[in-house]
């Protein structure tokens, strides 16, 4: 078999490179290097193709494609947050998929209803509070977070990140507009501190003692607990009762204009088996999008919990109406 190289592009791949060999895939990624690149090696390995890849933010990757348009070289586009999935199958850079290997390993509610995106992985957004000031049997929702009294104790992150655009797009989803704006309004009402850059700023404020809860992605909290083990912290999974904890997705699409479509249909499967999940969920401390995979032990000692099953799709169809009810009501 002929040895295979993993290279990455920059100013190389361009519509001005043109003729690729057959067994190769070019991959748009806005995944930092580090969490793709040990896929990327083990398909070359599995099934002898070449992977060239660049990786950027979600925006810049949208934009590079529609301005190669039919000329552009890249085969899938991989990328965080249905937000930015559904942007880009919006906008037309991706082709719709059906596969039955797709449809048996990704649940209906984690991939677009078109076929032109699949969830990957998975990550939960949901409260964290530090052990010391805040008992479990105060937290019950993300709703509840906006009761008068948690005033003074709330840490969030910036509105201009997706993850949290997303969340309130699923407020909107479940709630409508209107409930949706009066749960945001008293989330910023009890604010302890500005909103911060990151989720682990938000994590490093709850345990210094500047606010008692706060909303992240779980795999920040497993990060900053594989450096502090002794993190006061401890998670939540909120709306038991109702909706479930709100997740979110990292996924991909074949591009619209793909030179290699077969290929890289055989590679978005590839990625939702067991193998892949386990490459593209543990390394991050994310969930596997397929059910049948099994969390890293690290993610499972978090616990079990119910999900929200809406379509996420319909996060990204909502997320336009999510900023501008959050800039209204003064979450910035």
């Amino acid at each position: 078999m002929l040895r295979i190289t993993v290279l990455i592009l920059a100013a190389l791949v361009g519509p001005g490179a043109a003729a690729v060999q057959a067994a190769e895939l070019v991959v748009y990624s806005a995944r930092n290097e580090q969490l793709i690149r040990p896929l990327f090696e083990a398909y070359e390995r599995d099934r002898g193709v070449t992977i060239r890849f660049v990786t950027d933010k979600a925006g810049p990757l949208l934009a590079r494609l529609k301005a190669e348009g039919a000329s552009s070289p890249a085969d899938l586009l991989i990328t965080v947050d249905a937000g930015n999935l559904w942007h880009a199958a919006r906008e037309g850079a991706l082709a719709p998929v059906r596969s039955a290997v797709l449809a048996r390993n990704i649940p209906a509610h984690l991939r677009d209803p078109g076929g032109r995106w699949y969830g990957l992985s998975v990550r939960a957004r949901t409260i964290v509070y530090h052990r010391e000031r805040v008992k479990p049997a105060e937290l019950s929702t993300y709703e509840a977070l906006a009761e008068p009294r948690w005033k003074g104790r709330l840490c969030l992150r910036t509105a201009k990140k997706v993850y949290n655009q997303s969340l309130v797009a699923a407020l909107i989803a479940h709630h409508g507009e209107a409930g949706a704006e009066r749960v945001v309004r008293g989330w910023v009402a009890n604010l302890a501190a500005p909103v911060f850059s990151s989720d682990t700023k938000v994590l490093e404020a709850i345990a210094a003692g500047q606010c008692d809860v706060g909303i992240v992605n779980t795999y920040y909290y497993g990060r900053l607990l594989k450096k502090k083990p002794d993190l006061p912290l401890v998670l939540f999974w909120p709306n038991q009762e109702t909706t479930g904890v709100h997740i979110n997705v990292s996924g991909a699409g074949v591009t619209a204009h793909a030179p290699h479509r077969a290929e890289a249909v055989r590679f978005l499967e590839w990625l939702s088996g067991e193998q892949a999940q386990h490459l593209f969920a543990d390394v991050n401390l994310e969930y596997p999008a397929n059910p049948a995979v099994q969390p890293d032990p690290r993610v499972a000692a978090w616990g079990r919990f119910k999900a929200d099953d809406l379509n996420l799709a319909e996060v990204g169809r909502l997320q336009a109406a999510a900023i501008r009810l959050m800039d209204r009501a003064g979450y910035r």
